[in-house]
């Protein structure tokens, strides 16, 4: 039987926790494209203890924080993780409805519902706990208000980029856990969100079987993933967890090691040409992940037992750039690529393990089974470049 809905309307933003917010405005500005629509004021800086700006691009929302002196939210983060996503904040019809049903479900609050005025109207907000590790959620009804949040204030106008690359909104979530189970009776009891898909595999899978063996004992990636999705908002949620055998080598936990615990990995943003966006985001010296030539040699054979059959792309523009397809149904199929995380773009451990994907749906509304285990050899490999594989 379905529970009753939460009221979500959307994922309105993700709260980002950076030890360098100059670097942040220099990424979202400068690289992405992102416009700086807020920032902190004064009186939230001291109050918080950390200085705060908003980046967006479509309906794409950033807000980063970084510390300013000791024992504010962002400090704390950042004293026990790298840079990361400590909170994901949530637009809800009515947060006293959400509030309520949550604790009645067993939910966690962190704060009670706490109610804002301005000039325009009304903001409604608290804050739970979460299996995501330290990430908490964040839950906010907005009646008029003006402003983006208590202590933020719009800039007069938009600074920065312009969405050049024609990012829409988040197209989910994606999450690493120890262990995931946990996690999904909460999206399931708690949050009554659904199963949507679900996968599992090892990149050592292609191997024969005696090569597989030893190499599944050496070293690789195996994971599982089930991806959840609030019926009436269709925000989704990805999940993964190591899968055994070399549980210690796996993607997963080096993430869970690089992060320091459960977390955030990565954010899918769409793209509404994602051929142009890539060009364009390489020009401005962007990083993204390699995918290896022979991913290109095998595609036409694997779109043809996938069953999608002629794609409208030039494959040898794909290659190029170096974008991903996968699919399920004739002439569905979606394109993907993505971004090299933090740390490796930075060469920095302490910018931490999170990245962003770039996708275009056409037509498919899956998540690219196919192509989890490029990208997982191919994290595999940037790892082992940066020596951070065990």
């Amino acid at each position: 039987m379905a529970k009753e809905s939460l009221g979500i309307v959307r994922l309105e933003a993700m709260h980002y926790y950076v030890h360098d917010l100059e670097r942040s405005r220099r990424f979202y500005t400068g690289l992405l494209d992102f416009a700086e629509t807020a920032a902190s004021t004064r009186e939230l800086e001291v109050a918080g203890r950390q200085r705060s700006a908003v980046f967006e691009a479509g309906r794409v929302r950033v807000i980063c924080s970084e510390p300013v002196g000791e024992g504010g939210r962002a400090w704390r983060w950042l004293r026990k993780h790298p840079d990361g996503v400590g909170t994901l904040v949530f637009e809800v019809e009515d947060a006293g409805r959400a509030f309520r049903l949550l604790e009645e479900r067993g939910g966690t609050p962190i704060t009670d519902v706490q109610r804002h005025e301005d000039e325009g109207g009304a903001l409604a907000t608290f804050n739970i706990a979460t299996p995501f590790g330290d990430t908490t959620f964040r839950f906010v009804e907005r009646r008029g208000h003006r402003q983006p949040f208590p202590g933020m204030r719009w800039h007069d106008a938009p600074r920065g980029g312009k969405n050049a690359f024609g990012f829409g909104e988040v197209d989910h979530v994606t999450s690493n856990f120890e262990t995931m189970k946990p996690a999904l009776l909460w999206m399931e009891h708690v949050l009554g969100f659904e199963e949507f898909w679900e996968v599992e595999f090892h990149t050592a899978d292609a191997a024969g079987s005696e090569a597989r063996r030893r190499a599944m004992q050496a070293h690789g990636s195996g994971l599982r993933s089930v991806v959840m999705r609030d019926p009436a908002s269709g925000v989704k949620f990805a999940n993964n967890e190591p899968w055994r055998p070399a549980f210690k080598s796996s993607q997963i936990n080096l993430f869970h090691e690089d992060l320091r615990g459960d977390g955030v990995q990565h954010a899918a943003l769409t793209a509404a040409d994602i051929l142009t966006a890539v060009r364009g985001m390489r020009a401005r010296g962007l990083e993204f992940m390699p995918t290896p030539p022979t991913y290109y040699e095998a595609l036409p054979e694997r779109l043809k037992a996938l069953g999608v059959g002629a794609i409208a792309e030039d494959p040898a523009e794909l290659r190029e750039l170096e974008i991903l397809v996968d699919g399920g149904a004739p002439g569905s199929y979606l394109l993907q690529i993505f971004l090299k995380d933090a740390a490796g773009m930075y060469r920095e451990p302490a910018a931490g393990p999170f990245f962003y994907e770039i996708i275009q749906r056409k037509g498919d509304q899956g998540f690219g089974a196919g192509n989890f285990r490029a990208l997982f050899e191919s994290i595999e490999r940037e790892q082992e470049r940066e020596g951070r594989a065990p």
